[in-house]
């Protein structure tokens, strides 16, 4: 191998990988095992993509078909190579993914350390530590790398050392490699020489890599009887079982091997919170391996990040990613499925238009959705805790569903969670089977308010008549919730109803005296409510006296059939317009400044704007004109105080 120095160049990483460098180092020490299992398990995706490469273009092998990965260590050097002969990396590739942590929310990601190294631990493994984890053990790492069909003039050296002055600074540079694919040398740390045994590192390959589907090989060692010592010879052993996990019985797969297997295909750090695994067959017969992460990944908001399964026809690997095997709303799930009928040169365009995809994919949501099921609906206080940490990660995701899979919108229904007057505090912990559960009798809809934030949901003014008739209401503050109330309009038969909403019917729990004095107080009323409507104009559609409140003097609620007024900020803040629809102001006939409007002539028109951007205000709206409402209010205080 000939470096070509004219080529050499050196650059820096970015401040914050070397920040992540710093802390994985120390913050991961205690679990430093684990640099061996993301260099293999990087190896075997680099063998498996270019396996899938191939497939479109056979020369990329190279006369050399038969992928492996290959473990050496040399104890005086004291270094350890990881090899494989995959898909390999180019200049440009070797400078992005070596030298950049390529994932969004970074700055998230810094955000939450807390400096505890245990939390923190688990925090950078959230965020991937792939490659990096070299570092752990190695104060010195050298890539050196060669795409696949590219000339052997065209092989890559990156170094980068993290001692001395040079520490956070790599080099890269272009060497001639003869054969395709990546070797990574590790110049190990002081202290880290009980790696550099056989034994070591084969008992690490069994911990962690068993599962890997391609042959993990090192040298065969044999014992000198002269020297008194395991000696190594040239001949290649395989140390891993190199066969796919999910094809084995479950009965013959143990909980420590599904969970090595997933840290492996979701590229995780932490356990996995549950998963499922079973085999299909029939008119479509295909395998599937799904796992549920116990953490939502950094980039779990990124449009643009790819989430979804690895693909396989027959063990032999297609993609990475592919999205069309799940919806959109379960993008966090991780895993295999395993296609006996679909041909080997799929493609994702051939994806789009599958029959045979759709069945596979329906199949699977069913079974996430079957698993999580069984989490929320067990009487295991562990499973329990499981749907809650769930729900906790991943609820806000799950809630799109409702409108995205009409298929399994009942299903999905039913995992819901939300906040309620039951509690009245955050925690999302009831069902809608728990809140019929719990109807009074003669209730027969499921009433829900929504609002930016809890406290303006809890405290809203439209709660006042059920807060006084203790019925449940939930409290609905994500901003999906307006996208569930959109699409699910009832459950178990039982309307959902938004208590923000005009002609509001208690049915049943309104009892007759209630309904008499309403209509009492609305021709008592009339005359008040059509100056009142004349005075605001356009601000409203109408005004009304209600029985709703009773704290308040007025509230806002909107139309039966007119945009939530909640959801028209919403869609206003993310840039949309919203059709134009002016809300109703209901008024409360038993408070005193309602009855003080009654008979007033000289400021009724300030008292009737101040009574319309109060019921703004509480409903969690915003003024046009603040300065007015508060020139407003202190005319109308100064008039009161002369009074």
């Amino acid at each position: 191998m000939s470096e070509t120095a004219t080529a050499s160049q050196t650059l820096n990483f970015q401040a914050e990988v070397k920040q992540l460098l710093h802390l994985m180092i120390h913050s991961l020490y205690s679990n430093r095992e684990i640099f061996l299992r993301e260099l293999v398990s990087n190896a075997s995706d680099a063998c498996d993509k270019l396996r899938f490469e191939a497939l479109d273009n056979g020369a990329l092998y190279e006369d050399d078909g038969e992928l492996k990965i290959r473990i050496a260590f040399d104890a005086e050097a004291k270094t350890i190579t990881v090899a494989d002969n995959g898909i390999g990396m180019s200049r440009d590739e070797a400078v992005a993914h070596l030298g950049t942590i390529a994932k969004s929310g970074t700055k998230e990601f810094f955000g939450k350390l807390t400096g505890d190294q245990k939390k923190d631990a688990h925090l950078i493994g959230q965020f991937g530590v792939g490659f990096y984890s070299a570092f752990i053990v190695a104060d010195k790492v050298t890539v050196v790398t060669r795409r696949a069909g590219l000339p052997a003039a065209e092989g890559v050296k990156w170094e980068c050392s993290m001692s001395g002055d040079e520490a956070g600074a790599y080099t890269v540079a272009a060497v001639e490699k003869a054969d395709r694919g990546t070797e990574i040398t590790l110049h190990l740390r002081e202290g880290q020489e009980d790696l550099l045994s056989a034994w070591k590192l084969k008992s690490l390959i069994r911990k962690y890599s068993d599962h890997i589907v391609q042959p993990i090989v090192m040298k065969k060692e044999e014992w000198d009887e002269d020297k008194k010592a395991q000696v190594q010879t040239d001949e290649d052993e395989t140390v891993n079982q190199a066969n796919a996990l999910w094809t084995r019985a479950r009965n013959d797969i143990s909980d420590d091997e599904y969970k090595a297997f997933y840290k492996h295909v979701g590229h995780d750090y932490d356990e996995p919170l549950a998963w499922t695994h079973s085999r299909v067959e029939g008119r479509h017969e295909y395998t599937n391996l799904l796992y549920v992460p116990a953490h939502a990944p950094f980039d779990l908001w990124d449009r643009n990040a790819k989430h979804g399964i690895k693909l396989y026809v027959k063990r032999v690997f297609i993609m990475d990613d592919a999205e069309k095997l799940m919806p959109t709303y379960l993008r966090f799930v991780r895993g295999v499925v395993d296609s006996a009928d679909l041909p080997l040169n799929v493609s994702r365009e051939i994806l789009q238009e599958s029959k045979d995809i759709d069945a596979i994919r329906s199949g699977c949501t069913k079974k996430v959705l079957g698993l999580l099921e069984g989490l929320a609906t067990s009487e295991e206080a562990a499973d329990k805790e499981k749907y809650a940490t769930f729900w906790k990660e991943f609820g806000k995701v799950l809630k799109e569903g409702v409108g995205e899979d009409f298929a399994n919108k009942d299903k999905i229904a039913g995992l819901l969670r939300f906040a309620s007057t039951k509690a009245d505090t955050p925690d999302e912990v009831v069902s809608l089977a728990d809140y019929i559960g719990r109807m009074k009798e003669g209730q027969d809809k499921i009433y829900y308010v929504t609002a930016e934030t809890f406290n303006a949901a809890k405290n809203s003014p439209h709660l006042e008549i059920f807060r006084k008739k203790g019925i449940e209401v939930l409290l609905l503050t994500d901003r999906v919730d307006e996208w569930v109330t959109g699409n699910l309009t009832e459950f178990d038969g039982k309307p959902l109803v938004s208590v923000a909403k005009g002609g509001l019917d208690l049915g049943a729990l309104e009892d007759e005296a209630e309904k008499k004095e309403a209509e009492k107080a609305a021709d008592e009323y009339k005359e008040l409510l059509d100056k009142m409507k004349a005075s605001l104009g356009e601000r409203v559609k109408d005004v009304k006296v209600t029985l709703r409140l009773t704290d308040s003097p007025a509230c806002l609620v909107a139309d039966e059939h007119d945009l939530g007024m909640n959801l028209a900020r919403i869609l206003k803040a993310a840039g949309q317009n919203a059709p134009e629809s002016r809300p109703i102001l209901e008024i409360n006939p038993n408070h005193p400044a309602v009855l003080r409007l009654k008979y007033e002539d000289k400021h009724f028109d300030d008292w009737a704007a101040v009574l319309f951007d109060q019921a703004l205000l509480a409903e969690g709206g915003t003024l046009d004109d603040p300065a007015t409402f508060v020139k407003r209010i202190n005319q109308l205080m100064m008039a009161m105080s002369a009074s």
